[in-house]
């Protein structure tokens, strides 16, 4: 169930410790703010210096307060903040709001102060947000104690960003969306990003949660609560650069930045991840309410050619179609437009809505019953009629009231179905639009918005899920190839028959042991194909003998591998690879592999580990998997025993935390399975 955080969201009493009437400081606009829900708790007021504060009689001390108190917000400097917490302890709290800053964010010193104090809170029973925060907000409650006044809605904002708050407040309202809470997550001492969600997916009258977050800390705890929260969850976070993959040692980790791994967090979370605080409106605006599509088909309306072909090409950039639409739809579409328009998809009223613009309604309702289509985007010019009352064509009153009856009709035809439809206006702000928008419409001035905002809610998409860590298995104290191998090989993964050497004497007896041909390869030596120590297709004794002799005198190295040469005729290399992020733990790249890897960049990430059935899916993501099935006479390899392969490596992975690197590359797959010709592995 989580952390109880009933204390902190709905309090029996609050007071503010730092109250002022100092407009300069954060204690007067906590206090202010405070003081507005007087009638649902008692709110107290305290200064050091008593008095009074806000025109209220101020207690110099919570202990002075004569009463427990629930929630202690602290806003007072840094050298008194351990003092306060202690005393708000004393009295009762449940819960902390903590202002003050000066603590993690300062260096080591601060952090171990902060640590201090959580402690402290923790073992009382009571929980902390922040230091360092800006306070929070529960318009359900009637709890203000942050600086600034929230309009009342289903959202749920996380932040790390107070002035992200009031750009979202800005950007809600044309989109009638509203905060259900606001919290400041600060420095996370004790209650965290992963506590806050959780406790807002059971919080009813929560519909959507928003998250800004620069610093995750336990990122997979963040996944795995957002995977299970039942409801949207958009996260917009900042420092997705690639600056972890410079010190890599693997091709798996030289690939893997910052962005793949939160991006495919999101992914298999179901969190729609966004770019800017504009685009977490758009898909607030789409995925708050219930409608959701069951598909990617989309039918663009449009009473003007360029505003089609422009929002078409929208929608196939945020990842859906415009299927061309078929006969039945397509003689409904003719039964209630004029000759002119076009019925194809886009659908084009070509100026009949400037005659009638009922007809906006009627095509709208044929589209939204059309099998083809699960989804509808309107744009153009609807909204201009009424909002100039004139608009085009000179239709003057008569032709803005008939936009209007349009608006309410669409209105009703669109909460007759379950299929979502959004729509893009010069007017958004017009009478019909602010019409259509109450009816839980998405109205949007820009087209690549109301794209994003279909993308949002389709259905569709289906998130993989964060399978569970395995429990740590013994760790691996040495990690070279041949114990790697060995360890890959006992967990099922299937490799070429080889023996290690050391000498000419011991060369000659492991080719002695197994067929031909062979492939040679100097040990100890990170990328050996790089560095010219991997000799291949080896016929007899000779040839490995002076592949050994030559090998040893460049490289030197104190052991070789001798292994049976794999038949590549008919195989495709894949790379498998692990990488062990410090936030979300082990992540799985998978991708087409060998010399190559790098170069071609043809790779999929997901959180580790991952099942075969989820394998199967990266696989067939991937921009060349159309190989997998064969080309140019090639025959179909095995994909299944690719994706099993993929499951046991990325299996080892996860129950070895002590492995920063884990890679195996190449994964020859043919058409009777699949075979491991390479591995590495980097302890942490």
């Amino acid at each position: 169930m989580g952390r109880d955080l009933s204390a902190l969201f709905d309090p029996v009493s609050v007071a503010v410790v730092g109250a002022s009437d100092d407009p300069a400081k954060y204690g007067h606009a906590i206090a202010a703010q405070a003081v507005r829900a007087n009638g649902r708790r008692p709110v107290h007021l305290v200064n050091r210096r008593g008095g009074t504060v806000l025109g209220r009689t101020a207690a110099p001390s919570l202990s002075a307060i004569g009463e427990p108190v629930d929630l202690a917000v602290v806003c007072v400097p840094a050298a008194g903040f351990e003092a306060a917490v202690d005393e708000a302890l004393e009295c009762g709290a449940r819960a902390i709001v903590a202002i003050t800053a000066g603590f993690a964010e300062t260096g080591a010193a601060g952090r171990a102060r902060q640590q201090a104090v959580a402690e402290r809170v923790r073992a009382a029973g009571a929980v902390m947000v922040g230091p360092n925060c800006l306070g929070i907000a529960d318009n359900t409650t009637d709890l203000f104690l942050a600086s600034d006044t929230f309009t009342p809605g289903g959202v749920a904002l996380l932040s790390q960003s107070g002035n992200l708050a009031l750009e979202l407040q800005l950007r809600f309202a044309p989109h009638g969306l509203g905060f259900s809470r606001f919290v400041s997550l600060g420095n996370q001492a004790d209650v965290t990003l992963v506590d806050l969600l959780a406790d807002c997916a059971r919080h009813e009258d929560t519909r959507a949660i928003a998250v800004y977050a620069e610093d995750f800390a336990d990122g997979r705890a963040f996944a795995e609560a957002a995977a299970v929260a039942g409801k949207p969850v958009v996260l917009l976070t900042a420092g997705r650069g690639d600056a972890s993959a410079r010190s890599a040692q693997s091709h798996t980790g030289a690939l893997t930045t910052s962005a793949d791994v939160v991006t495919a967090a999101c992914r298999d979370a179901g969190v729609e991840l966004v770019a800017t605080p504009r685009e977490l409106t758009v898909v607030l605006a789409a995925s708050a309410g219930p409608r959701s599509g069951a598909g990617r088909r989309v039918a663009v309306l449009t009473d003007g050619g360029g505003h089609g072909v422009i929002a078409a090409d929208a929608v196939e950039a945020a990842g859906l179609s415009v299927p061309e639409i078929g006969t039945p739809a397509r003689e409904r579409l003719r039964e209630v437009l004029w000759e002119q328009s076009a019925v194809a998809n886009p659908v084009d009223l070509a100026g009949m809505g400037e005659q009638d613009p009922g007809s906006y309604a009627a095509t709208v309702e044929a589209l939204l019953a059309a099998e083809e289509v699960d989804a509808v985007l309107m744009t153009g010019y609807f909204g201009g009629y009424a909002a100039s009352e004139g608009g085009l064509g000179g239709g003057g009153t008569a032709l803005a009231e008939g936009e209007r009856e349009a608006a309410r009709l669409i209105a009703a035809r669109h909460g007759a179905t379950a299929k979502p439809l959004v729509v893009q206006s010069m007017y958004p702000g017009s009478p019909s639009c602010r019409t259509l928008a109450a009816a839980g419409i998405p109205v949007f001035d820009a087209t690549e918005d109301a794209a994003r905002a279909l993308a949002a809610t389709v259905a569709g998409r289906t998130a993989p899920g964060i399978v569970p860590l395995p429990l740590p298995a013994a760790p691996m104290e040495e990690t070279g190839y041949t114990r790697i191998r060995a360890a890959l090989e006992a967990a099922g993964l299937a490799f070429p028959t080889a023996r290690e050497v050391h000498d000419e004497c011991e060369l000659l007896a492991a080719v002695a042991g197994f067929p031909g041909p062979y492939v040679l390869k100097a040990l100890h030596l990170l990328h050996k194909s790089d560095a010219g120590g991997v000799a291949l297709g080896l016929a007899g004794t000779e040839e490995v003998l002076a592949a050994f002799r030559e090998m040893h005198a460049r490289l030197g190295a104190p052991a070789y591998s001798v292994e049976a040469m794999a038949d590549l005729s008919d195989g495709i290399e894949l790379i498998v690879g692990v990488n062990r992020d410090p936030r979300f733990g082990p992540v799985a790249m998978v991708g087409l592999g060998g010399v190559l890897a790098e170069s071609l960049r043809d790779v999929a990430f997901t959180l580790a580990p991952v099942t075969a059935g989820r394998a199967l899916d990266l696989l067939r993501g991937l921009r060349t998997a159309a190989l997998l099935d064969g080309v140019r006479g090639r025959p179909p390899v095995d994909v299944a025993s690719a994706a099993a392969a993929i499951e046991t490596i990325t299996a080892f992975a996860a129950a070895h935390p002590e492995i920063a690197e884990l890679e195996v590359n190449p994964l020859l797959v043919g058409p009777r399975g699949a075979l491991a010709l390479d591995s590495r592995a980097v302890l942490g």
